[in-house]
């Protein structure tokens, strides 16, 4: 028996939108990681790499760290509330949030499993050895808000599993997440 769990995958679990939702390119817009204050790097790759996805769109998107810096307020993973509250008093007319919702490990045991290798004629008779497995499963709760409307127009839920770095992780989720938005028809044809 193997680990199912052994690869990275990204994916995202649900995804709705408002139906009148589309992304202008004349609005600005920040995207904010709210994660634990432990895990800044993370925050920056997941706002950068994000903020990269939706400028190819042509989104006017920027990295609220690039702009503001390391303003540990906005990043509290439990305060979307108030990282929206700052945002209306500034000149930004959209917030995309990216919360960690859940960042769980969990201990596996691979146990052994027999096989015969064939040596000159000889089968034996031999067992790989078991072995334990530590896997990490992240969730993410990705939301839009329109702030001149004051609503939210946007959701998404995914999760990572075993992501091999910070950077793949925050690449694999940005494309995954400008990919449901493109499906969703959130882009606004010129």
């Amino acid at each position: 028996m193997l680990s199912a769990t052994a690869c990275t995958s990204t994916k995202l679990t649900s995804s709705w939108k408002t139906p009148d939702a589309k992304l202008d390119t004349n609005k600005r817009m920040i995207v904010v990681a709210l994660v634990p204050p432990g895990d800044r790097n993370l925050r920056i790759l997941m706002e950068n790499e994000l903020a990269n996805e939706l400028q190819k769109e042509g989104i006017n998107a920027e990295s609220s760290f690039a702009k503001y810096g390391p303003d540990d307020t906005l990043s509290k993973a439990d305060d979307e509330k108030a990282a929206l509250h700052k945002f209306r008093n500034e000149d930004v007319d959209q917030v995309l949030t990216i919360a960690m919702v859940d960042k769980t490990k969990s201990k596996g045991y691979v146990p052994p499993y027999p096989y015969a290798p064939y040596y000159r004629g000889w089968y034996g008779g031999m067992f790989t050895p078991g072995y334990y497995t530590t896997n990490v499963r992240y969730e993410w709760d990705t939301n839009l808000y329109d702030l001149g409307q004051k609503k939210l127009i946007y959701n998404a839920q995914s999760e990572t599993i075993d992501p091999p770095t910070a950077y793949k992780q925050a690449s694999q989720f940005a494309r995954q997440i400008v990919r449901d938005m493109q499906r969703q028809q959130l882009f606004a044809k010129s």
